[in-house]
């Protein structure tokens, strides 16, 4: 049985060593590239990804992407970024 790894606020999420962030020219959108898979970001997923430095915390993320988009919700923001960075890690694309 596999023990996921849960997220929250004060996780300090970053890619996982073999995921790469890259622009997709021929689809013109945002992928992270993993061997022998790829997935395919909109906007609000490459805006929290692009976050996951190693260095900001998920509250931190929060707090950016607030300051960014001033007229969503705190709590809407929050949501969407757990809800990413938790199966972004529970398939090993983000550790934390």
């Amino acid at each position: 049985m596999t023990v996921l790894t849960p997220v929250g606020p004060m996780t300090v999420p970053r890619m996982a060593p073999h995921m790469r962030l890259r622009f997709d020219k021929a689809r013109q959108t945002w992928t992270v590239q993993a061997p022998e898979r790829t997935f395919l970001l909109d906007d609000i997923a490459h805006a929290i990804i692009s976050r996951c430095d190693g260095h900001m915390s998920v509250a931190g993320i929060v707090d950016d992407l607030c300051a960014t988009f001033g007229n969503a919700p705190r709590d809407l923001i929050e949501r969407d970024v757990l809800a990413l960075l938790q199966d972004f890690t529970d398939k090993a694309v983000v550790t934390a």
